[in-house]
């Protein structure tokens, strides 16, 4: 087989596919998330404590002596605050979708499994022709 007739089965394999789904869709929610936290959730909580937007909140480094014309680096923990509430609010989310499925697989699991249906007519009577042939006696 080929390099790329090898190439082509993996890829349509449909984990690799499923993977690739899982992945697209992951980086669009990550979009969605980050909107959600810096357009929807950061703004009422910086209101809440006296108006302080956390994208802003940063510590200035003092300028180092042996590079005084340098730009002073900082420490963005407001970003970081940001980061943290996304990853708080994609945990929740993935935690309440893997309960639903969990507990959807138990209802499934707890489920009666239908009792066997009776013959059919057709089979019914050729469990009775057979029951007569069985109870002649042989000759």
């Amino acid at each position: 087989m080929s390099l790329f007739g090898e190439f082509r089965e993996f890829i349509s394999r449909g984990n690799v596919i499923d993977l690739a789904v899982g992945v697209i869709i992951g980086a669009s929610f990550g979009k969605i998330v980050t909107s959600l936290v810096e357009q929807i959730v950061m703004p009422p909580i910086g209101w809440l404590i006296g108006g302080v937007d956390f994208s802003a909140l940063k510590y200035t480094l003092p300028i180092n002596p042996t590079n005084p014309t340098g730009d002073p680096a900082s420490i963005e923990y407001g970003a970081f605050i940001n980061t943290l509430i996304q990853f708080l609010i994609v945990a929740w989310v993935i935690f309440m979708m893997v309960k639903l499925i969990n507990k959807l697989k138990r209802e499934k699991a707890a489920e009666p499994e239908a009792a066997p249906a009776g013959p059919t007519p057709t089979e019914a009577l050729l469990i009775e022709i057979r029951d007569e042939l069985k109870a002649r006696p042989k000759a």
